[in-house]
């Protein structure tokens, strides 16, 4: 038992080293001193970063709208909203993910990078079966953005259909 103990000591403490492996491998500290490590690479891979965060040379996404209200629609329809934006950054925006708290609502968006000084577009459809009354669908958007996610809002008021029954 204490020979297995012994080993697994060993493994931890061999496998929590910091030193390289073999000799083409650099520590981040010598990255870091020759200049081949830019902020962008910092901000997209957090983990690495030992400094301060660079939040001005990084994407920014500024949405034209970032709150849409449907108005009143009866339970069943399908709600469909374009959120558009500009990457006001200075650096590429790459969008990873856009997502809500349901099913119900399906964002799509933008799978390539998108420059500084261009737009793009995210595409929500909101279905109302099964929803009733007042309706507020976050989107929310992960991206190389600092801070790291956005969120935009859909809502408005869902009439229950006739007699308690859904639509199709």
């Amino acid at each position: 038992m204490n020979r297995f103990i012994l080993l697994a000591v060993v493994l931890a403490a061999v496998a929590c080293s910091n030193t390289p492996q073999t000799g083409s491998e650099k520590s981040l500290e010598e990255i870091k001193s020759d200049g081949s490590i830019r902020n962008s690479e910092i901000i997209r891979s957090p983990v690495s970063a030992n400094e301060p965060l660079d939040t001005v040379n990084v994407a920014k996404m500024a949405f034209e709208e970032e709150d849409f209200d449907f108005g009143e629609v009866d339970e069943g329809a399908v709600v469909e909203h374009t959120f558009h934006f500009i990457n006001t950054g200075k650096a590429p925006l790459l969008i990873s993910s856009a997502r809500s708290t349901c099913g119900c609502t399906v964002p799509e968006w933008p799978k390539e990078p998108i420059g500084p000084g261009e737009s793009g577009k995210i595409e929500v459809k909101f279905n109302t079966r099964g929803k009733k009354n007042k309706q507020t669908k976050p989107i929310t958007i992960v991206a190389n953005t600092y801070p790291a996610t956005s969120k935009v809002f859909i809502r408005g008021f869902v009439h229950p259909a006739e007699g308690g029954q859904e639509t199709q």
